[in-house]
C-alpha cells in the first residue's frame, strides 16, 4: 500500500497508508479527526528506478543545497591530477596499428575517445 501525504487545517501535515483506490478521497487526521485533503509535499521515491539514476538524482539533490567547493570536488575525483593516465605524457605518434594516433589503446571501436 502506498503512503500519501495529507494536510490537516488544524494540526498540519501527516502521512497515511491507504489503498490506491482511496488516494483522492479525504482522510481523517489521526490527532483531531478533521477531514484532510491530500497534498503533494515531497517527490515520490520510486524503487523501480535504475540504480545509477537514483544515485544521480541523490547527487543532484545534495548539490542543490550545498554544492561542493573546488577542493572537495578535486579530492573526490577518481583520478588525481597527477595520475599517469590523465596527466601529461609523451605525444602519441601515428603507427600502422594506431594510424590516427589515438590516446587509448586501439580496440574494436577506434572512433571512441578514451577518458
Amino acid at each position: 500500500m502506498p503512503m500519501y501525504e495529507y494536510e490537516c487545517p488544524y494540526c498540519g501535515d501527516f502521512t497515511a497508508l491507504r489503498p490506491m483506490a482511496e488516494s483522492a478521497m479525504p482522510c481523517d487526521c489521526p490527532d483531531c479527526g478533521a477531514s484532510s485533503m491530500r497534498v503533494i509535499l515531497s517527490a515520490p521515491g520510486l524503487a523501480t528506478m535504475a540504480g545509477h539514476t537514483r544515485k544521480a538524482m541523490a547527487i543532484n539533490e545534495r548539490s542543490s543545497h550545498a554544492p561542493k567547493t573546488v577542493d572537495e570536488y578535486q579530492a573526490g575525483r577518481r583520478h588525481p591530477s597527477s595520475c599517469a593516465c590523465c596527466g601529461p605524457s609523451k605525444k602519441v605518434e601515428p603507427s600502422k596499428t594506431n594510424p590516427h594516433a589515438l590516446k587509448g589503446r586501439v580496440a574494436g571501436r577506434p572512433w571512441m575517445i578514451s577518458h
